[in-house]
């Protein structure tokens, strides 16, 4: 068991002492900014076709709740399929094989191109949906695609084959760079005087199409889906919701995310609306990496 894992899992033994000194290791807030917590996000949560939980990828405290979360999903209703960023359509064939006990956990790991911190923050999430029988989807576009999309642009994505075009979102892809989390994006490139690299903006779209596409397509009236991203994907219900908002108008989605502060004791003005629920975590509580 790695130091961080431990630390998150002593947590209880700790509070206590935290908070005496006056600071949580985590607070739940709502849009608003009013405090909420674990029984009010859970009965929002049931009522939702599509939740995403927005993360920091080396943040060992949401990947924590991520589970905790997962295991009360599967509580209220099944089935639910768990949908992750941390996978490449692609790999959608390996991850069926080794759920389905086709192939063994160390071929799947070895074969699939797995990101560095997945044994410590994603393969619980795997493990416990092989526990619980669900499917778990691949939705993020192939790495390459999006490299060749940031180095040449989106018509670059015509070039490619029928076989390849099937692991990403349909084309033609329309891009809208007038969202709020995009021209974020297009600021901070040109924040130092250089010019802002569209491309770079487009291979981030792609992405957010790629999973919404994959989410759209996994979600059925008998089934839920529960999507881990990095916040960034879903703030402001922008990004991936932009786009399946465009393909299911009619579903609920629920959105979390995760944001670090120096003070768990309040919501900064900054993160009010970021998501119907925000995970505030400690600035200097564990990473993984």
């Amino acid at each position: 068991m790695t130091k961080y894992l431990f630390f998150v899992l002593m947590l209880p033994l700790l509070i206590g002492g935290v908070m005496a000194q006056n600071q949580a290791p985590h607070q739940l807030f709502d849009a608003k900014g009013k405090k909420a917590d674990f029984k009010k996000m859970m009965k929002e949560a049931i009522n939702a076709d599509v939740i995403f939980f927005g993360e920091y990828h080396n943040n060992a405290m949401a990947h924590w709740i991520q589970l905790q979360f997962m295991k009360e999903l599967s509580l209220h209703y099944k089935p639910v399929t768990l949908a992750m960023e941390m996978f490449e359509a692609d790999n959608q064939i390996l991850l069926d094989e080794y759920l389905s006990g086709l192939i063994s956990e160390a071929r799947f790991e070895e074969e699939a191109r797995l990101w560095n911190n997945y044994k410590t923050d994603y393969k619980p999430l795997v493990l416990e949906a092989k526990k619980q029988g669900w499917d778990v989807v691949a939705t993020n576009i192939p790495r390459r695609y999006a490299s060749m999309v940031s180095q040449k642009g989106l018509a670059s994505l015509d070039l490619l084959s029928v076989e390849a075009k099937q692991w990403m979102m349909p084309l033609p892809v329309e891009v809208d760079t007038t969202l709020s989390t995009y021209q974020d994006m297009l600021g901070m490139m040109g924040g130092h005087g250089g010019k802002p690299n569209y491309n770079f903006l487009y291979a981030q779209a792609v992405k957010d199409a790629t999973m919404a596409h994959f989410i759209s397509e996994n979600l059925t009236d008998k089934n839920r889906v529960y999507h881990i991203n990095g916040s960034y994907h879903t703030k402001r219900d922008e990004g991936i919701i932009h786009f399946l908002k465009n393909l299911r108008p009619d579903i609920s989605i629920m959105t979390i995310t995760t944001v670090e502060q120096k003070d768990t004791g309040s919501l900064e003005k900054d993160h009010e609306g970021a998501a119907n629920f925000i995970l505030v975590v400690a600035q200097d509580a564990p990473k993984s990496y």
